[in-house]
């Protein structure tokens, strides 16, 4: 048995009549992947906010120096980075999951996934010139 979806193509369904659809808004394609990515950029973030704390805990006299000296460290730009990837990653999916299931309208759905995806992609481009200009 074969159902249509509303882009008019053809897909074959299984004995549950489950339709499974790849949305081309999705970070990956597929919701296994992302749930995944999901789950991988928030140990990569819980990750980044132990270290800072740990900096806070076991520093008690912190002025700008010390700080700028601690995060212009390239281990630390590098972990800057690669928070700030994951940070990016973790709210397009959180996103789009919320606006796929509660924005019904495709059009005012796109639009909105284009400006948050723009948002991002300028939250990006400025936290990397941020982390490398120190």
């Amino acid at each position: 048995r074969l159902w249509r979806d509303d882009n008019h193509r053809y897909i074959k369904l299984s004995d549950r009549n489950m339709v499974m659809v790849s949305s081309v808004t999705s970070l990956t394609g597929k919701g296994l992947r992302d749930w995944l990515v999901q789950r991988v950029t928030a140990v990569i973030l819980a990750a980044y906010s132990l270290v800072l704390l740990g900096y806070f805990l076991l520093n008690t006299n912190i002025n700008y120096q010390s700080w700028w000296h601690f995060m212009a460290h390239p281990v630390m730009r590098i972990m800057t980075i690669l928070a700030l990837i994951a940070l990016v990653l973790h709210a397009w999916i959180g996103i789009w999951t919320v606006l796929t299931d509660y924005v019904k309208p495709m059009l005012l759905r796109l639009t909105i996934q284009i400006i948050i995806f723009l948002s991002l992609l300028g939250f990006i481009i400025w936290g990397i010139q941020i982390v490398w200009g120190i």
